[in-house]
């Protein structure tokens, strides 16, 4: 058996972290023979949620999982990590204005990149999923400078994998059927799901998803709406945020950049290199390819029609707008 992969989660007493434990301990995520070291970061008033927790996974009787340690101290906590998947965040309460939620979470980043850059390995990958989570991602990269940009994401896996349910759905054909699904921005009811250059597997046949779907007014409406407002119809429903889901995607996000994507295109925020006129150095959510070297490359040469630009500058614009705040906080 090879070294335990040392992976954090913080927030870990939380609902996303409830669903994702299990699956990164049993490996599927980092591979069957791959044993995991598990550390799990909450808050100090968390720590008797995160024993329960902690005594579940024991009572799993895992193979791979050799070890779990839970804390509240940050310096412990990133000590040493190869994998960093930040759940944890301030979540938006009732009556809280978008600033003020940035000025919390810029907080919590600034925190984390100190000891990130502190203590981590300088290989270290690192996923985002606290929301607003490309912001957040750009926060924790801007004190962690010891640590190269490029490792560095957030999570836009999830809006994807919902793009491709609701093809599947139209179509009447299974998820895998559905490729190159593309998000493009921020993970917010801005993103553009765009699926103009997505292929589908219809009666064994492979052909353009618009061609296959035949209703321009869905893909450029309902579709749209659809995916940028989901997390909102979850939370409706539930009465609680997206956690199974947002859990597989952190699955699918990880796996993807650990193993490589192949021919695959997938979405990621990732940061701005300039690639399809989106300003350096923004937190922005591009189609990728990822190889074996754990590299990841922005898909070139897409077509961009005006309507696709339109919508991703709309996103760009938004994600800007986050970043001169939050930055301001930063200032202050």
């Amino acid at each position: 058996m090879s070294e335990p992969v040392k992976v954090l989660v913080t927030g870990a007493a939380g609902q996303i972290a409830y669903s994702l434990l299990y699956s990164i301990a049993k490996g599927d995520v980092f591979g069957e023979k791959q044993p995991i070291s598990l550390v799990l970061l909450d808050i100090e008033p968390m720590m008797a949620v995160l024993d329960g927790v902690v005594m579940e996974l024991q009572d799993c009787a895992l193979p791979l999982l050799a070890d779990v340690i839970p804390t509240a101290d940050e310096s412990a906590a990133f000590k040493d990590i190869d994998v960093a998947l930040l759940v944890g965040a301030q979540p938006r309460r009732q009556g809280m204005e978008r600033k003020d939620l940035l000025k919390a979470n810029v907080k919590i980043f600034k925190s984390q990149g100190a000891a990130l850059d502190a203590h981590a390995k300088k290989t270290v990958k690192v996923v985002v999923v606290g929301n607003p989570a490309n912001t957040n991602a750009l926060v924790i990269a801007q004190f962690a400078p010891s640590i190269p940009k490029e490792n560095f994401s957030c999570l836009t896996r999830l809006d994807q994998n919902r793009a491709q349910a609701q093809v599947a759905s139209r179509l009447g054909i299974s998820n895998e059927n559905v490729q190159r699904t593309i998000i493009w921005g921020n993970h917010s009811s801005t993103q553009f799901p765009d699926l103009a250059h997505a292929v589908v597997h219809v009666n064994g046949k492979l052909m353009p998803a618009q061609e296959a779907i035949k209703d321009d007014d869905w893909v450029k409406n309902d579709f749209i709406k659809t995916v940028q407002t989901r997390g909102g119809a979850v939370i409706q429903a539930r009465k609680l945020s997206s956690a199974m889901s947002a859990a597989k995607a952190i699955c699918d996000h990880v796996r993807d950049w650990w193993f490589g994507t192949g021919e695959r295109w997938v979405s990621m925020g990732i940061i701005s290199k300039g690639d399809y006129g989106i300003k350096e150095g923004l937190m922005y959510s591009f189609p990728v390819q990822i190889g074996t070297d754990r590299v990841v490359k922005v898909v070139p040469g897409l077509t961009i029609s005006n309507f696709a630009r339109e919508k991703m500058d709309a996103t760009q614009a938004e994600l800007i707008e986050e970043k001169d705040c939050a930055f301001s906080f930063l200032e202050a």
